[in-house]
């Protein structure tokens, strides 16, 4: 029963969109891309270096980059805006409900530096809320990857897909366990471990304290499914109802508020169609603060330890 999964380094998620961007460039000449004042930490330089003329740095002017990028797409252009998340979403919801969502523009807002993990920056751009407020959102694709190949990944997808999308990916370097050449299929989960014991779904820098999580939780005799589920909206509903159905008890773990997110979503599919003991790994209703990912992670119960926690508490309840 030992979970084993193979490493292939560590790099931050925003690279992984970075390179999936500057690769879009090359493959998609309609693709053009939209900063507002943070190309370096969103990892655009690449993009701007070789597709200067698709470039548009629009400065803090965050309302304006989603305008601009929605006017683009009536011209047949793909958009692609760059900021922190809480910039790109919270500073601008009332230009993506009525620009982008509410007439389905093809405008993928994609957003670096979410949850705690961006850090010492504080709780004013730790933005924790960002997930239920784009999967509320009509006509809104929300995709949250795991690791630096998914997320590039992803960023290549996405640009496939006819419609808004929300792309959110982060600061730290976390390791790499997705293949570079695995397949993204958008609205379909990644099932990392098989188990028969409890579901840990898991979505962002949460899948890799998942895996830690079940490999821990395999050395008490423990068998735990865990689940990428790279996709928040549209939801694999099938895969977390089979998953349930088997194992009879799930954890949810984000990087995000309790109320809206991923566990939300999961609690909504359970409990329409075969309720089920859930737990939920997740801030619970507050702001965060200036510190390290990890320490952040540790005193906000994300971290592995949690999710063992929770594993067990809903074992407890089946």
């Amino acid at each position: 029963m030992e979970k084993k999964i193979t490493i292939l380094g560590e790099k931050d998620t925003r690279s992984g969109f970075g390179e999936g961007l500057h690769e879009l460039g090359k493959s998609h000449p309609n693709v053009v891309a939209l900063c507002a004042d943070l190309t370096g930490s969103l990892k655009m330089n690449a993009f701007e270096d070789d597709f200067s003329d698709r470039f548009f740095q629009v400065g803090i002017s965050e309302a304006n980059m989603i305008s601009m990028a929605a006017g683009m797409t009536i011209g047949g252009k793909i958009p692609f805006t760059g900021t922190f998340a809480n910039f790109s979403t919270g500073r601008v919801y009332d230009q993506i409900r009525q620009s982008v969502a509410y007439s389905g523009k093809n405008v993928k807002i994609c957003a670096s530096h979410a949850g705690l993990t961006l850090g010492e920056d504080g709780a004013t751009h730790q933005i924790l809320e960002d997930i239920g407020m784009m999967k509320m959102m009509p006509n809104m694709t929300v995709i949250v990857p795991a690791d630096f190949n998914q997320t590039k990944q992803a960023t290549k997808a996405i640009a496939d897909l006819d419609g808004p999308v929300y792309l959110r990916f982060g600061r730290p370097k976390v390791p790499i366990f997705v293949a570079d050449d695995a397949e993204f299929v958008i609205g379909k989960a990644d099932t990392i471990f098989e188990g028969k014991d409890v579901s840990i779904i898991a979505c962002g820098h949460m899948v890799y304290k998942a895996i830690e999580a079940a490999q821990e939780l395999a050395k008490e005799g423990i068998d735990a499914e865990v689940i990428n589920m790279h996709t928040i909206k549209p939801l694999d509903e099938k895969a977390i109802l089979a998953s349930a159905q088997k194992t009879g008890c799930v954890v949810t773990a984000e990087e995000h508020m309790i109320n809206g997110g991923l566990g939300d979503a999961v609690a909504q599919v359970l409990s329409r169609n075969n309720p089920t003991p859930q737990e939920f790994v997740g801030v619970n209703d507050t702001f965060g603060e200036s510190g390290t990912p990890n320490e952040l992670m540790t005193k906000y119960n994300i971290d592995t330890a949690d999710v063992i926690k929770a594993a067990k508490k809903a074992i407890s309840r089946k």
